[in-house]
């Protein structure tokens, strides 16, 4: 692939991300966000390459100090809040469902990729808010875990909705042509 597209892509990956970030709805240490909708709306039709980079930008944009996190937080800091193992492993949560998504347009293929990339963010948020607040498996499951299980969900259901309408208006095109 031509290295213009794909930074192209990634840079459009990346803004969508930052675009889409500070859409929150407040629940407690950890708020709902977009966040992940995009990034899986991301894995689940680009390359793992071009996804994978399209997160690590939108991290550095936020770690120079843009409002591009949830809420329109931005800077160092937000790597060493309650919420930082999410954004450590937002770039692992796209490599693990892109390569799973396969680029191929496939609905239940596409859901099952993005949820297999939300149990890792979960892991490595539920890690990360452990190691920051000292708090007990059990407390951090009720806290960080299991208030997102539906609405994250339901964000899945709508990511394989708009990547299968996405990759059916866009597999003519010679990115989406060859296969991962």
């Amino acid at each position: 692939m031509k290295k213009i597209e794909s930074m192209t892509l990634i840079a459009l990956g990346a803004a969508l991300i930052a675009a889409l970030s500070p859409f929150t709805i407040p629940l407690g240490p950890i708020p709902i966000t977009l966040q992940t909708l995009a990034i899986g709306l991301i894995a689940s039709i680009y390359r793992p390459k071009e996804a994978t980079l399209s997160v690590l930008i939108y991290l550095l944009l936020g770690a120079i100090g843009l409002p591009v996190f949830a809420g329109g937080h931005g800077g160092i800091s937000s790597f060493y809040g309650p919420t930082a193992g999410f954004l450590f492993f937002f770039p692992l949560r796209a490599l693990v469902t892109s390569s799973l998504a396969g680029q191929k347009g496939q609905p239940i293929r596409i859901f099952l990729a993005n949820a297999l990339g939300e149990v890792v963010l979960f892991i490595g948020g539920a890690l990360g808010f452990m190691l920051i607040t000292h708090k007990s498996l059990d407390l951090t499951v009720k806290l960080v875990v299991l208030p997102f299980v539906l609405p994250d969900l339901i964000k899945m259901t709508l990511t394989t909705v708009f990547a299968v309408i996405l990759y059916r208006n866009l597999k003519h095109l010679p990115y989406f042509k060859k296969a991962k």
